[in-house]
């Protein structure tokens, strides 16, 4: 019985201790990013997408403006690589949290919590 009530308790512990599968990190054991295909986005990114391969317009004045990537969770790049847009968040009366980092190469990141975390995203 006390075997059962320590592998319990060593159980809840490993739950509690904030592990996630592997598909919910952002960042892979690896270190590289985690990758999102286009057709899982919420539709306003699919929509930001849009714009962003069209050249606008767009509907923020901050659209488009050099990302710093300050936090450092995407490739280090040269100042001015990447740059911002914003994924209008429902029901948001500001900008929101939701975005999308554009980089020289044609790469894309979304991040939904303003920077913290970011996933490739994998066009077709």
């Amino acid at each position: 019985m006390k075997f059962i009530k320590h592998l319990i308790l060593a159980l809840l512990a490993l739950l509690l201790s904030g592990l996630q599968p592997l598909a919910a990190r952002e960042t892979l054991a690896d270190g590289s990013i985690a990758r999102i295909h286009q057709s899982e986005l919420p539709p306003e990114a699919r929509d930001t997408l849009r714009l962003i391969e069209r050249g606008g317009p767009f509907p923020y004045r901050k659209d488009g403006v050099v990302f710093q990537n300050r936090e450092r969770r995407l490739p280090a790049q040269a100042r001015a690589y990447y740059r911002e847009y914003t994924v209008p968040t429902p029901g948001s009366r500001d900008r929101g949290a939701r975005r999308i980092v554009t980089g020289e190469a044609r790469e894309y990141y979304y991040s939904a919590d303003h920077y913290r975390s970011f996933k490739r995203i994998i066009q077709p």
